[in-house]
């Protein structure tokens, strides 16, 4: 006979496919892999345990590990962040708890090279940065395969498809645990009765017996997910929420087996049904809690349309998002959404753009002008050039902002996680000590048991403790109110880019504002024109100096000039931008001649040793050719409706609030004294801004900054949360913590508001899972609560986190 049998599978096949090591017969080299691999790390006694039977061969999973590595793969799903650190989004499967995200987070931050490893609580995606130069992408997810976890690349559809299955085999189990308990707690009518009013031997075994039936599938099938997290756990060493469930309600079910088969006393059948259905209900109730929550998301990505129509070579196609190129020209019809942001090319019309600003009042957009993602073309037939892709797209990318806002963790979370560290070996310890105070020091309190149920009252009382001390709620305290604030934010056009912020911005002592586009509209008007001479070559530098600017005093003033003059461009030379002050340039003539130009605030003409007296209480521009003034400008803009509200709202919760602004002391008096702000700096370069916010720092302030400008990047990447105006720069943006999609003031009010609440919704919740446990674990000890009611008690603290959370939504 030629066939052999695997050493390691046990199963038969051919000589001529068996790989020969030694005296060893494999059939496969992952066989041979995992047959060494068993040996050197002593665990060879598994195939004494084997015996006769067989398993099947290992899965060869290093091709598919491998191909996270690949150029291909890392083109779609991988990106290099600014500190040269590749980062990926992954979808991490097998997920049930706030303890299984623990537990991965900890297993990924002991690998060398792991920078951050933060697990999304609402859909369980991870977004992980690592440097590559210590580690593949491939060890990753082979670390997460070990520990029981699988892991794949994030894809929106994939993803969906996923959670949806896992959602429906969840719910399952739960039916399976709910309909047996029914059953069960049926049975235990009869036997509670008859423990009271006499009942015969054998049908209490038939009741035991049919409770033993009903109990055994909710245990180890509705109760598989605990059993699986808490190997997972034990074999890294931790011991979790899983561990105290699936190690309470086992010990119950096996002295409940020795009751069966023969022991005196009551069984507790009935308790290991309930431990397991209590659990699983509160678990899918936080399920339905976090459903709730990102129901914002839901509705933010539903917007997007999933194709467009681009003209191509003089014909129309519909082509997915993802296959579209920045160039490419794609036509919308009335009523239809826009799907990548681009440039009018052709056609005119409004644009409801209240998806991305919560403003309900259409923009008017033609020819040259920027259109959204998200936004909706209410009555013309437009044709536009793409300028972005669909991955950075502006609704895409503020789908984004929310999701990874909500991978992240405020600092109040990593506290409560050091706390839950220690929790389950104290609990465990405590169910120790109390089973051998009750069994050798007979502490009765009351209740009145034979040497006979001795054993059992100690041991129910032990399983009470570990039963009713779950660390679950005191996980939970922190997360649900987090991704519930956030959604709120959302809500009103308000992204997070750390959750972690919502705690700065509840500490937060000052808050400083930019004047310009913050407090007030942004929109200068030309209040007085002064033309001192009128020659139209000398006008023409002037419009070109301004020209030359993108500053909105400099745009405002072009604007008005060409209304009354006809003029053109001349071409400059040496043209520099002075900060806070203003521009200076040179511009030579046909005849050779050099002339030097001057346009900005009064302080530009002094430093230039320019003697002009100029005095308002607006802001102004003076332009000089010469060292002779040509022009002077006087502008307004008007102070926003809500910012008075801001400043008081602020004020009236302990905050200082600062104004900075370039502008003359006249025109930031003037501001401040409207709005009742009593600390300002005016003149002030960007550089002066940023100084000014590390010096608040130095003095132990938690500074909030609000602006909009590429002037106010430094100081706002200086302050501890900054937030960028909806009509804040690129750059702006970028640096931001907190954007505005709108450019309200009452969008900060609702900042303040919703932080507050949220971290003093964390705080409560904190406290609610401490007192619980403070309170029940004694109860539990002295023997004045069951397992049945240590586990609905339980379900009940993670169910009370969970409402009281709820309570961010409350209307403002």
């Amino acid at each position: 006979m030629n066939d052999k049998k695997c050493d390691h599978c046990h199963l038969t096949f051919s000589k001529e496919v068996m790989i020969y090591d030694n005296e060893l017969n494999f059939c496969c080299k992952g066989c041979q892999g995992v047959y060494h691999l068993l040996k050197d790390n002593d665990l060879d006694s598994f195939y004494n345990k084997l015996g006769n039977k067989t398993i099947s061969p290992p899965i060869n999973v290093s091709d598919d590990v491998n191909r996270f590595d690949t150029t291909s793969f890392e083109d779609i799903f991988v990106n290099i962040n600014e500190d040269g650190f590749k980062e990926v989004d992954l979808i991490i499967e097998g997920i049930h708890c706030a303890a299984c995200i623990w537990l991965n987070e900890k297993v990924l931050y002991n690998m060398d090279g792991i920078i951050s490893a933060d697990i999304n609580f609402t859909n369980n995606k991870a977004k992980i940065i690592w440097n590559y130069d210590k580690i593949d992408l491939s060890q990753i997810i082979s670390k997460i395969r070990s520990i029981g976890y699988n892991a794949y690349a994030y894809d929106a559809s994939l993803a969906d498809e996923k959670a949806s299955k896992a959602k429906r085999e969840y719910f399952i189990r739960m039916l399976v645990a709910v309909f047996a308990s029914m059953n069960i707690m049926m049975l235990s009518v009869g036997k509670y009765t008859g423990f009271f009013t006499g009942i015969d031997d054998e049908i209490r075994h038939y009741i035991h017996l049919g409770e033993f039936i009903l109990s055994t599938p909710v245990l180890f099938y509705s109760g598989w997910i605990f059993f699986k997290g808490a190997y997972f756990g034990i074999k890294n060493r931790i011991l979790n929420m899983d561990f105290l469930v699936s190690s309470g309600a086992t010990l119950t079910y096996i002295y409940s087996l020795y009751i069966l088969f023969g022991g005196k006393g009551e069984s507790y059948f009935d308790s290991v049904s309930m431990i397991i259905t209590f659990v699983l209900i509160g678990k899918y109730l936080e399920v339905l809690g976090k459903k709730s929550a990102v129901d914002t998301l839901d509705k933010i990505k539903s917007t997007i349309p999933l194709e467009a129509l681009v003209l191509k070579d003089g014909t129309k196609k519909t082509i997915s998002l993802n296959n579209i190129k920045i160039g490419d020209i794609i036509e919308i019809r009335s009523g239809e959404k826009v799907c990548i942001d681009g440039k009018i090319l052709s056609g005119e019309g409004s644009f409801d753009e209240s998806s991305l600003t919560g403003e309900s009042i259409p923009i008017f957009k033609q020819e040259g002008d920027l259109i959204y993602s998200g936004t909706i073309n209410n009555d013309a037939l437009i044709k536009y050039e793409v300028i972005k892709t669909y991955k950075d797209s502006t609704l895409n990318s503020i789908v984004t902002l929310i999701e990874d806002s909500l991978s992240s963790k405020p600092d109040i979370e990593y506290k409560a996680n050091e706390i839950s560290k220690g929790f389950t070996i104290s609990i465990l310890s405590l169910s120790i000590i109390t089973f051998i105070v009750w069994y050798f020091f007979g502490i009765n309190l009351g209740f009145d048991y034979s040497d006979a149920n001795h054993f059992e009252k100690s041991f129910i009382v032990a399983i009470s403790v570990i039963v009713i001390a779950c660390p679950c709620a005191l996980a939970l305290a922190t997360p649900i109110a987090s991704l519930i604030g956030i959604s709120e934010l959302a809500k009103r056009g308000l992204l997070f880019k750390e959750a972690k912020f919502l705690e700065t911005i509840a500490k937060a002592d000052t808050l400083v504002l930019d004047k310009t586009g913050t407090i007030t509209k942004g929109e200068l008007r030309v209040k007085k024109m002064r033309i001192l001479d009128e020659n139209i070559h000398k006008l023409n530098i002037l419009y070109s100096l301004l020209d030359a600017s993108t500053h909105p005093i400099s745009k405002s003033i072009k604007k008005e000039l060409v209304k009354k003059y006809d003029l053109t461009l001349k071409n400059l030379i040496e043209v520099k931008n002075i900060q806070a002050k203003g521009m200076k340039a040179k511009y030579k003539n046909v005849d050779g001649k050099l002339f030097d130009i001057l346009g900005g605030n009064i302080q530009l003409l002094r430093d230039n040793k320019i003697n002009y007296n100029f005095d308002s209480s607006n802001s102004f521009y003076l332009f000089c050719i010469n060292k002779k003034v040509i022009a002077t400008f006087e502008l307004e803009d008007e102070i926003k409706n809500d910012a008075k509200r801001l400043v008081d709202y602020v004020t009236s919760n302990g905050l200082d609030v600062v104004m900075l602004t370039g502008d003359n002391e006249k025109v930031a008096s003037t501001v401040s004294s409207k709005l009742g702000i009593k600390k300002y700096l005016f003149n002030i370069d960007p550089i002066g801004k940023a100084e000014y916010i590390k010096k608040l720092k130095k003095e132990g302030k938690i500074v909030i900054m609000a602006g909009d400008g590429i002037n106010d990047s430094v100081a706002l990447s200086n302050s501890n949360v900054s937030i960028a105006m909806g009509n804040s720069s690129d750059v702006t943006i970028s640096v931001s913590d907190v954007v505005l999609l709108n450019n309200s003031l009452t969008s900060l009010i609702h900042t303040f508001k919703i932080s507050k609440r949220t971290y003093k919704i964390i705080k409560q919740n904190l406290a609610l899972s401490l007192i619980y446990n403070a309170i029940t674990i004694p109860l539990a000890m002295f023997g004045f609560v069951i397992p049945l009611i240590a586990a609905l008690s339980m379900s009940l603290s993670s169910l009370l986190v969970v409402a009281n959370s709820m309570r961010i939504k409350k209307n403002n």
